[in-house]
């Protein structure tokens, strides 16, 4: 049944007539914002203000959530048409299950006002920003860490005008709040980088150091007052379709134009550092501990590395989402060498943690079929992903003098997927923030397998230097690549010993 643009609207006014099962766990409206959350996207809806909802509804606190869109004013118009309620189906081949979420208690859009958006980050009741922004809004060079504004951000360093960039929000809105005295606050990336709260340090440091007006105390007051908890945070979040709000129209018999769907599992691990105190996630499942390094890299390592060979593979191969690329024949075979004699061997886990088991849990995860998530999706941004999904495993197995055999086969069917073609001639899209970069470097360079590794890997904003330097690492990515244009994904991965 399809929804119908007659039926009722999910808001306040309808939360009695939802199913039990159904309704928020805490009334909406009724609690106090004292988390800003940048990102308003499917992930923060079906992960952070799920476990805030379930943390406040466990504990109590004033943490109602006031989430800002830096880009999509549709959402934000969705939400506020309904009391900043949506909701979360959970997948599963057993079926579904739809709940309300009642843990917003703002939406505002940046563009349109974001002066708003810097009085918020200065407001003495937030004491917590978490970020869902995915990895290009941070600006800065994977590689190094360094910051890389581009004109816009240019211009919010330069203080010319109200900030239009994430760093430019935040870089504004410290400095109001610390010339407000409005007190302590923990800034939370939780975005797949690596030691993400360290990179958003770094981001924050590097913005006040380049800014052209900002008080000299401020680098002073943020040493002081602002802390940048590590995060690890895990659950599979498809783009929402016109499907995803059908189901969500069945489940509550009311409209719900922000609806989003997941699948069952959900992780999220947080260094327990906040000056102003935070919600209970631990009540409500997180893991708070004193370092999420092993767990982050556990992730992004074994979840997110796979995640984008699945992807990439699958996209070369004609197939539409990653449950389908998993029914490649023998993809999950070499998924399983990548994870075992690459993944594990180049990081130590977190304790009572092991590497292939989780990767096992992986793999079970990206097969439900339940779940529909585009290769080409994943596929999107690859120069701001693959470092920390995969290069950092190849550069930690050759410092460590071992090979890197599988997570080469994953560059190069990122390469290959940078040509622009699938194995069927279809065309694929490149969509990255550095696609004019890269285009150039293919099109200057020579139009071989090994010509291809040349110029990619010479762009140094993508592969470290040390890493494009290796002979043993250029070969084997050369010569994935070579199999994969000559025999396409099938064949390949066929011969794949």
């Amino acid at each position: 049944m399809a929804m119908t643009l007659g039926a009722a609207r999910l808001g306040l006014a309808a939360v009695r007539r939802l199913p039990a099962a159904s309704r928020p766990l805490v009334r909406p409206g009724a609690v106090p914002a004292g988390v800003v959350h940048l990102g308003l996207g499917a992930f923060h809806r079906a992960h952070q203000a799920v476990y805030t909802e379930a943390a406040i509804g466990a504990a109590g606190g004033d943490w109602g959530i006031v989430a800002v869109a830096p880009r999509n004013p549709a959402v934000v118009e969705a939400l506020a048409d309904q009391d900043n309620l949506f909701s979360v189906t959970t997948l599963s081949g057993g079926g579904t299950a739809t709940r309300v979420v009642g843990a917003l208690t703002g939406v505002r859009h940046a563009p349109a006002d974001p002066d708003a958006v810097v009085a918020l980050l200065a407001d003495p009741a937030i004491r917590v920003v978490t970020l869902t922004v995915t990895e290009k809004a941070y600006q800065m060079d994977p590689a190094s860490g360094l910051l890389r504004p581009d004109a816009a951000l240019a211009a919010d360093l330069a203080g010319d005008r109200p900030p239009v960039t994430v760093p430019g929000l935040l870089l504004r809105g410290l400095a109001a709040r610390a010339a407000a005295d409005a007190g302590p606050v923990a800034l939370v990336s939780c975005d797949n980088l690596p030691a993400n709260g360290a990179r958003l340090r770094g981001l924050v440091e590097q913005a006040v150091r380049r800014a052209d007006r900002v008080p000299a105390a401020l680098p002073d007051w943020i040493a002081g007052n602002v802390t940048f908890p590590g995060t690890m945070v895990d659950r599979i979040v498809p783009a929402s379709t016109p499907e995803t709000l059908d189901v969500a129209h069945r489940a509550l018999g009311v409209r719900d134009l922000a609806a989003v769907s997941a699948e069952p599992y959900a992780q999220w691990v947080i260094e327990d550092d906040f000056p102003a105190g935070r919600p209970a996630w631990d009540r409500a499942g997180a893991v708070v501990c004193a370092d999420a390094g092993p767990w982050e890299r556990l992730k992004l390592r074994t979840l997110n590395g796979v995640h984008s060979a699945a992807a990439y593979l699958g996209a070369l191969a004609g197939r539409e989402t990653i449950a389908e690329a998993l029914a490649i024949p023998r993809l999950p075979e070499v998924l399983r060498h990548l994870i075992a004699e690459d993944v594990a061997a180049s990081f130590t886990p977190p304790d009572g943690m092991r590497v292939v088991d989780y990767g096992e849990e992986v793999l079970a995860r990206f097969a439900n079929p339940a779940i529909r998530y585009r290769t080409l999706q994943v596929a999107m941004d690859g120069s701001q992903k693959l470092p920390q999904r995969v290069l950092h495993t190849i550069a930690d197995l050759r410092a460590a003098g071992r090979p890197a055999r599988w997570a080469a086969l994953v560059v190069a069917a990122w390469l290959r997927f940078l040509l622009g073609h699938a194995d069927d001639g279809r065309p694929l899209p490149l969509d990255d923030p550095l696609a004019e970069r890269i285009r150039a470097a293919l099109h200057a360079g020579r139009r071989t397998p090994a010509g291809t590794v040349e110029a990619v890997f010479a762009l140094r904003e993508i592969v470290p230097a040390d890493l494009a330097a290796d002979d043993e690492v250029r070969a084997d990515v050369t010569a994935w690549l070579a199999a994969l244009e000559r025999h396409g994904v099938p064949a390949t991965l066929a011969g794949a010993g």
